[in-house]
């Protein structure tokens, strides 16, 4: 993908300020625009025009293009890195159609498509553009809700007209019931809209926090349990955490290792609540004494048990 300089469509430093990218803007659109222009190339430098003041007059934007840019050397294909915006609260979305034709696949594969601009009598009106950023809860807060404190990294511009980060930090309600990769939407928590419109979204993907005691599918919930020999063989009523809570699971006689047991509606709350998968691993106690070892030497004898011989080996 080629990388696009914005800085030099318009023909300004990299540390200019919203006002003198306004002025590049409007003297480069008196230049280009092909109502006016006799240019051959007008339209296309016009659109190149466009996208490059929709970037960098954007405070999310340019703060996350910035960074990006930083990943570029001169001469290269461009391939941002898959994480080149964690940690940002960024506006998700870009602009659909600008009057004059598509932004370039640099700016859609980077920013989506979103645009509600629109002009006034008052003049340039614009709503604040949603932001999107992904949030991270532990796996219990799905089955019991909470409020979770979160910060995020949003763009700003200083008294001095330069762009900068700052921490912007809310409280948030997480809803019972909430599945990973679903979105909780803050109104009215996104970017200030632009002569006088509305402020757009906050959008948070929510994620899981890793944790290898489970396994999560949709609603279901996946997780093993270890059991001793004889409560596999005899069959036992056994305790067990869960993400909702302790539980009694009955484990049936002849148990083996991998078998798996549902319990119905015990996974993520919902309309229709999801199951908890319980996989049963049988584990041996170490022989590590000598009544230990005794034992078993005296099941080796009274069983006659070959487990290769009983898978067909």
């Amino acid at each position: 993908m080629e990388f696009k300089d914005y800085y030099q469509v318009l023909g300004v430093s990299k540390t200019a300020t919203p006002e003198e990218i306004k002025k590049a803007y409007r003297k480069l659109a008196r230049k280009f625009h092909p109502d006016v222009s006799k240019e051959p190339d007008a339209e296309q430098r016009m659109q190149e025009v466009n996208e490059a003041k929709a970037v960098l007059y954007d405070p999310e934007k340019r703060l996350a293009y910035d960074q990006l840019a930083q990943q570029y050397q001169s001469g290269q294909d461009f391939q941002p890195s898959p994480d080149w915006d964690a940690g940002y609260e960024f506006s998700g979305g870009g602009f659909e159609k600008a009057d004059l034709g598509e932004f370039s696949d640099f700016f859609a594969n980077l920013f989506g498509q979103h645009s509600r601009a629109r002009q006034s009598e008052r003049g340039y009106q614009m709503r604040g553009e949603d932001r999107h950023a992904k949030v991270i809860i532990d796996l219990a807060d799905a089955f019991l809700g909470a409020t979770r404190r979160i910060t995020l990294q949003v763009p700003h511009v200083d008294a001095h007209g330069h762009l900068a980060s700052q921490e912007h930090t809310l409280n948030v309600l997480i809803p019972k019931g909430i599945k990973a990769g679903q979105h909780i939407r803050l109104t009215g928590q996104g970017s200030p809209g632009i002569g006088g419109g509305a402020a757009g979204d906050l959008y948070l993907e929510i994620h899981f926090k890793p944790d290898s005691r489970y396994r999560i599918e949709g609603r279901d919930v996946h997780q093993t349990v270890p059991v001793t020999p004889w409560e596999a063989a005899l069959g036992a009523s056994i305790e067990t955490p869960t993400p909702s809570g302790t539980v009694k699971l009955k484990v049936p006689a002849d148990s083996q290792t991998g078998r798996r047991l549902r319990l119905k509606g015990r996974g993520i709350p919902g309309t229709e609540p999801g199951d908890l998968y319980v996989e049963l691993e049988v584990v041996l106690p170490p022989a590590n004494t000598d009544k230990a070892r005794k034992l078993y030497e005296a099941m080796a004898q009274e069983l006659a048990f070959d487990p290769r011989q009983r898978k067909g080996v």
